[in-house]
């Protein structure tokens, strides 16, 4: 499990070629055996939440003394108004929905079981009457009748919090959720603390809703547009490096040009009828230009004689770009992948989620200090919750390195065969065999240090959010450079990561190994690794604002379409009148 290698095993692996090996063998099996041995734990986990917590609980919801919706309870001991009668009352109606506790994740509000949601917003205590007694479902307390909710002196307390909003139930699980926008956003602010700025949040959420038509289409446009430049990528890669390299060239020599300039201005106004106040000014920004000027001379000088050096690797650049074009132009299930990888994750994100609130609803109620009723687990078990958090990272991980290693084994298939004729009839299935039979435990042990980096900074995060405005300066300045530093570091290992499973790919290595060769070639290719990062990304950049110009020009004209057609109707309207 350690990445310690023996000599004899250096010595084959100076001897090892770099292709694909016929003859391939299992990496990493202890660290596959770990994660088999987690998964069991997690599996575990949604068992004892399923088995010991109240399925009931989580569907039909629980109001504040632990009676759930739906049915009929028993009497729990020392709590008032438990063991009611629920059959007819089937939805949970919070009395403030929008009032949270964002650090404990919690509706700070009493809950009850309630025959219907109300639909229209109620907004004297009059219109909760009228519902109570139109629609039998009352919104008061228990102990409130409600002949007595505009009589009571309790009335204040005991009824919801006025205007009462509107709200819907929720699908398959019973909770009169507001149909209030803001009312969404706070609700989805108890469930993230990591978010420094709520009312972004906010906006966002506002945003969405308002517009998810609009959005679809973009993204659908935006998917269209990616494709589209993937396969022309490969005939205009040539093109846009050189305009890269004369960009970058002329930037520079305009830059200096223009310091030079100011310079040389700044040195020729008189300064006869100044003060010595404004001449101490100055002569210091006289100063600052010069070494400015000077700074961006030796660095135009440096950036020609590297352009002049590295003419070869932009070259080798070129070429890479244009085999990549084939790549997709020879194996076009790559553009898919990632929608499988979003599925599969989507698919683990919800199995988490559900087991987490199945989690939530085991243990035995216990009353708190305002007498009603919460359900905790006591002992080690307790913290089972946090195994289930690693486990998101650790799984989530796992996933995103598969999908790494089944996309480079596609690529290494297609690049080490000569002859493009004899490729298997689908690499990319047949990368997802090679995966599964051999190098799942190189995959597992990657995404477990990728797991152990990310683990400490999401800590820090949250100690930072929570102690946003409390801290002193110095604290904040070290949070903040922990919280940066534990993100470059996590940044490299994803970069060496995926150079590791390329070289698990090709040589059938465990992943030190891999990591290791990859290391060694990085370091060794320092130069062209830079370059073909420089261009990569400009290239990427090109793309992307060709992408983001063309779907705001196209939701412009949509906005313009809809603005003309509202002119035109009083126009038509007009005209069919007449």
């Amino acid at each position: 499990m350690g990445c310690c290698s023996s000599a004899s095993s250096a010595a084959q692996s100076s001897k090892r070629e770099w292709k694909p090996l016929e003859d391939r063998s299992c990496t990493d099996i202890p660290w596959l055996l770990l994660f088999i041995l987690f998964c069991i734990g997690m599996g575990f986990i949604c068992g004892f939440s399923i088995a010991t917590g109240a399925a009931a609980r989580l569907v039909s919801g629980y109001d504040s003394y632990g009676n759930i919706c739906g049915q009929k309870n028993t009497k729990l001991e020392a709590i008032p108004n438990s063991g009611m009668d629920h059959t007819q009352r089937k939805y949970v109606f919070f009395l403030d929905p929008c009032n949270l506790d964002l650090i404990n994740r919690k509706i700070k509000s009493v809950a009850l079981c309630v025959a219907a949601c109300p639909r229209q917003e109620l907004k004297t205590l009059s219109d909760v009457q009228k519902f109570a007694e139109i629609n039998g479902s009352a919104l008061c307390s228990y102990n409130l009748k409600p002949s007595e909710y505009t009589t009571s002196p309790k009335s204040s307390v005991l009824c919801p919090k006025l205007p009462v909003p509107a709200s819907a139930p929720i699908p398959f699980f019973h909770r009169c959720a507001p149909v209030n926008i803001s009312c969404y956003a706070k609700f989805a602010e108890a469930l993230i603390t990591f978010v420094s700025d709520n009312s972004v949040l906010h906006r966002l959420i506002s945003g969405v809703m308002t517009s998810k038509e609009i959005i679809l289409g973009l993204c659908l446009l935006s998917l269209v547009l990616s494709m589209i430049l993937m396969v022309i990528i490969r005939y205009i890669s040539r093109v846009l490096v050189w305009i890269l390299t004369i960009l970058v060239i002329l930037g520079s020599l305009g830059g200096t040009g223009v310091l030079w300039w100011l310079y040389a201005k700044q040195r020729r106004s008189p300064k006869e009828t100044v003060t010595p106040e404004q001449l101490q000014i100055a002569e210091d920004n006289l100063r600052a230009l010069l070494i400015y000027a000077i700074s961006a001379t030796v660095f135009t000088v440096i950036l020609f004689l590297i352009m002049l050096v590295m003419r070869k690797r932009v070259a080798l650049t070129i070429a890479l770009f244009h085999v990549a074009g084939k790549v997709f132009i020879h194996l076009p299930l790559l553009v898919f992948q990632p929608f499988w990888t979003f599925f599969a994750l989507v698919l683990f994100w919800v199995y988490w989620i559900m087991t987490l609130l199945f989690l939530g609803t085991t243990g035995s109620p216990v009353q708190n200090e305002q007498g009603f009723v919460e359900f905790k687990i006591s002992g080690p078990l307790q913290y089972m919750w946090w195994y289930h958090v690693v486990g998101l990272i650790w799984i989530s991980e796992f996933i995103l390195a598969c999908q790494q290693m089944t996309v480079a084994g596609a690529v290494v298939t297609y690049y080490f065969t000569r002859d493009k004729r004899n490729l298997p009839f689908t690499p990319i299935l047949a990368s997802v065999n090679r995966l599964i039979r051999y190098h799942l435990g190189t995959v597992a042990k990657g995404s477990f240090i990728i797991t152990l980096v990310k683990i400490p900074r999401m800590i820090l995060m949250y100690i930072h959010s929570q102690l946003k405005g409390k801290e002193n300066a110095c604290a904040r300045c070290v949070l903040k450079s922990c919280i940066c530093c534990l993100w470059c570091l996590e940044k490299c290992l994803n970069y060496l990561n995926q150079n590791a499973y390329t070289a698990t790919a090709i040589n059938s290595t465990n992943f030190c190994t891999s990591a290791k060769d990859a290391f060694v070639i990085l370091v060794e290719n320092a130069l062209r690794v830079a370059t073909i990062n420089t261009v990569g990304d400009f290239m990427l950049f090109l793309g992307k604002e060709f992408v983001e110009n063309s779907r705001k020009a196209m939701k412009e004209a949509g906005k313009g379409g809809v603005a003309d057609s509202r002119e035109l109707k009083p126009m038509a309207s007009g005209a069919s009148s007449a």
